[in-house]
């Protein structure tokens, strides 16, 4: 009986620290993380296309609205 415990621990043991390693494993990949950087590489390029749009946009009206201004009625 001594020795079917034993054996169990060494076994439930052995399981739980290589769930531990697998999970370190599968989480560590290269690939997922370059797909990953590439993704947020593309969103922040986005973002800054966008920002450079809307400040063109804001230069225009401002510039506008200052030839309005500066033209007599």
């Amino acid at each position: 009986m001594k020795k079917l415990l034993t054996l169990l621990f060494a076994a439930a043991l052995t399981l739980s620290m290589s769930s531990f390693a697998f999970a370190q494993d599968a989480g560590s990949t290269s690939t997922d993380s370059s797909k990953m950087d590439k993704k947020e590489m593309k969103k922040d390029k986005k973002a800054a296309k966008k920002d450079k749009k809307a400040k063109k946009s804001d230069m225009k009206k401002d510039d506008m609205k200052k030839d309005d201004m500066s033209k007599p009625q």
